[in-house]
């Protein structure tokens, strides 16, 4: 077995309580690195079309890469797996924190959890053991009360996945909370969770990670941290939340559920400052051997928005969710309602998309105090926003529609809310407006088809196309994208880890094929439930349609059928279907793929014409 694998995955049903530890083949490694590549073709070949995402046949997968917990700088990083109960297709979600190092310790670089317990759970996975527990106790309590009693038991060596009340409610908004503050937040990957009853996981162990050339591998990690050093450092001071209130004037953020224009509906911005976050900051925490600590932990809130101490710092996505989007110019609410989605087990992204959209039906009257419990829910308003929050989590009045995410909410409102619901094929937008050209047109990337056409939609921290490629190697090997921020050669230390870690020799366009395989087999899990990226709805608000008359955006619409398009060539995908051609997954060794999508009489023939059946 190569480095940086311990070699092992463990499949789990719920409904036995059978458990199954698996050696896979080196192949398997090899061809999909780790992460979401592995789980991506576990879950094609050993999950039927059609399951139920809330359902026993629905596989969530939790899974770490050959980087995580090795000297690979940021090597951190872990991804949750399933079918997502949000967009019906592909869904993963990627956390950092200690978790998937410590996954690893205990002896597996991945765990399968099928089937639907009977009453709730937790699994214990103890250097090399696993072990189903009762969790009675715990059912009911927030993700900081879980984590505190778990850790009583086990020790602070144990790390701790939970999900909150949110997902023991099955809110498709719900997320997987690392204890105390790490979150894998979007696809609905806790609703998954809580589906299955399964109310945490506890890993704790002692065993090392192989690693190939350790020599190597601790020479580059030196390297990176002094190339990266002024980069690191200066990340860590303000997190990725240092642009949050320029992003709310400059068209970056979308504004009052994309249907604003900062510098007029939102023209002071200034309780949005960096700088009132960093005031009230008690210390700077890191994930498993990061070397920028760009988290960090706060000091007491003020007393009329009192968090408590060690609350988290909110990143740029959940301030632009709570803030710009719902008009809320006040930091100290957002880091609020960022405390209480942790607490509760919701993704900010989707919660605070959730509320805007709330905030506009209420705005036109389509739902009434009648319909939010009394709550006045007005735009800026920081004390409505928090109490629909906490609607959300408990499911009661229209947060029990909203929990489940703007589309299936629009759908229960009706009279019209539709026109106000802002999603991709069910999901929630990353906060980033693609009509602004900046975050969204990073290094080049074609990313503004990213929203539409990536396998999870609506996702900002990924690409489309080609240029995407390094992006899916980068995931699947367990380590941070910051890792690749600031560097003038990004590939330099991936394609070096890499090779130092597992041994592999392996080039840079040898990487970008197997991305490529990785993003193609995350695609086709989605195009086999029906899920046909052109085919999904698109809010016009997101393409500039009609585009806006004032503010930096004004006149601006996005062609992102073109750019899909151009990038389907460039791939090799039919336009129509976006079936990957047979041609093109031969190519990638995909051959039972192939197979399946492009069966005899379903191939055209001499003239390009498909033959009779």
């Amino acid at each position: 077995m190569a480095g940086g694998y311990m070699g092992r995955l463990l499949f789990i049903n719920l409904d036995t309580g059978k458990m199954t530890e698996e050696t896979p083949a080196e192949s398997l490694y090899r061809d999909f690195i780790g992460g979401y590549g592995i789980g991506a073709r576990i879950l094609y070949n050993r999950q039927k079309a059609g399951a139920d995402p809330l359902g026993p046949e629905n596989k969530l997968g939790l899974i770490t890469g050959p980087l995580t917990g090795t000297p690979a700088t940021f090597g951190c990083r872990w991804a949750a797996v399933s079918k997502s109960p949000l967009s019906g297709g592909w869904g993963d979600s990627n956390c950092g924190g200690h978790f998937g190092p410590y996954l690893k310790f205990a002896g597996f670089d991945g765990v399968f959890i099928s089937g639907i317990s009977s009453k709730p759970v937790y699994l214990l996975i103890d250097n090399g053991k696993a072990m189903i527990k009762n969790a009675g106790h715990l059912w009911g309590k927030n993700t900081l009360e879980t984590g505190e009693a778990l850790e009583m038991e086990y020790g602070t060596e144990a790390k701790i996945i939970c999900i909150g009340p949110a997902g023991e409610k099955v809110a498709r908004l719900a997320c997987i909370v690392h204890h105390p503050g790490d979150t894998a937040g979007r696809a609905g990957m806790g609703a998954v969770m809580g589906s299955k009853r399964l109310k945490a996981v506890v890993v704790r162990g002692n065993l090392k990670v192989p690693v190939a050339d350790a020599e190597a591998a601790d020479k580059l990690r030196k390297e990176h941290i002094a190339e990266g050093k002024e980069w690191f450092s200066r990340f860590g001071i303000y997190g990725t939340a240092t642009h949050a209130r320029d992003s709310a004037h400059s068209g970056d953020s979308p504004v009052k559920n994309w249907g604003g224009i900062g510098v007029i509906d939102m023209p002071d911005n200034s309780g949005l400052d960096k700088e009132i976050v960093r005031a009230n900051v008690d210390k700077r925490v890191g994930c498993w051997h990061c070397p920028s600590a760009c988290r960090a932990t706060m000091k007491i809130g003020p007393a009329e928005f009192r968090y408590p101490a060690g609350a988290r710092r909110p990143e740029y996505e959940s301030t632009a969710a709570f803030g710009a989007m719902c008009l809320v110019n006040n930091n100290q609410a957002v880091i609020l309602a960022n405390h209480l989605c942790n607490l509760y087990g919701l993704d900010t992204i989707s919660t605070g998309t959730a509320i805007a959209f709330a905030m506009e039906c209420y705005e036109h009257g389509i739902i009434t105090k009648k319909d939010t419990g009394g709550i006045e829910l007005t735009w800026g308003s920081p004390e409505a926003m928090l109490a629909m929050l906490g609607k959300i989590a408990s499911r009661e009045d229209i947060g029990d529609a909203l929990a489940d995410g703007v589309k299936i909410a629009a759908g229960k409102i009706g009279r019209g809310a539709e026109k106000f619901a802002v999603h991709i094929g069910g999901q929630e937008l990353g906060l980033h407006d693609p009509k602004s050209g900046g975050f969204m047109a990073y290094k080049g990337k074609p990313m503004m088809a990213m929203y539409q056409m990536d396998a999870t939609p609506g996702r900002h921290t990924t690409g489309f196309g080609p240029s995407q490629f390094m992006g899916y190697v980068l995931n699947a090997a367990g380590v941070c994208m910051h890792s690749n921020i600031g560097i003038p050669d990004p590939n330099k230390y991936l394609v070096g880890f890499l090779s130092a870690i597992t041994g592999y020799q392996r080039s840079l366009s040898e990487l970008e094929k197997i991305g490529e395989r990785i993003g193609t087999m995350r695609h086709v899990f989605s195009l086999r439930e029906g899920d046909v990226p052109v085919q999904r709805f698109v809010h016009p608000r997101i393409l500039g349609r009609p585009p806006f008359k004032e503010g930096p955006l004004a006149g601006v619409t996005v062609d992102m059928e073109a750019q899909a398009y151009w990038n389907l060539g460039a791939l090799d995908w039919d336009p129509v279907s976006n079936k990957p051609s047979r041609k093109k997954l031969l190519e990638l060794g995909l051959d039972d793929i192939a197979e399946e999508l492009w069966p005899p009489d379903k191939m055209p023939g001499p003239s390009g014409i498909k033959p009779m059946s």
